[in-house]
């Protein structure tokens, strides 16, 4: 019995990311928080909505962070993230979807994965982590 307990604890824990499928607002925008509640996303589609407009048209994924400094990071169709450190609007986090440890996210060919140590998203070569302790951007 004791080796099936193994088994099943192995397989349990080797087990891939899931893969998440968020539903879109009405604007075709997608909300999703860290289960810290620490860091929220939103993804903009290609030509924005009624009242945003993404840099360069879009797609777009911007996350923020609260704590130890709020700051936000922007992913956007084209080249390198962004880091900004001072930001007018500041809205994270309350989505209802939470992005929960050792899933994933796709669409429109940004890449997202979960982890307690923070959110690493790409989109082709460029991409960025955020977690409490540093924000790293590429």
């Amino acid at each position: 019995m004791r080796p099936a307990i193994a088994v099943l604890a192995f397989l349990m824990l080797s087990a891939p990311a899931l893969a998440l499928d968020f539903e879109p607002n009405a604007q075709g925008q997608i909300e999703f928080m860290m289960p810290s509640g620490n860091i929220g996303c939103i993804y903009t589609p290609a030509g924005g909505t009624d009242v945003y407009e993404p840099v360069g048209g879009g797609p777009e994924l911007s996350c923020d962070r609260v704590e130890p400094s709020y700051m936000r990071v922007t992913l956007g169709p084209h080249g390198k993230a962004r880091r900004f450190g001072a930001v007018g609007d500041a809205t994270c986090c309350g989505s209802e979807n939470i992005f929960d440890y050792r899933e994933t996210w796709d669409m429109d060919g940004f890449h997202c994965a979960s982890s307690t140590t923070g959110l690493k998203c790409r989109r082709g070569s460029h991409g960025f982590i955020v977690a409490r302790k540093s924000v790293k951007t590429w």
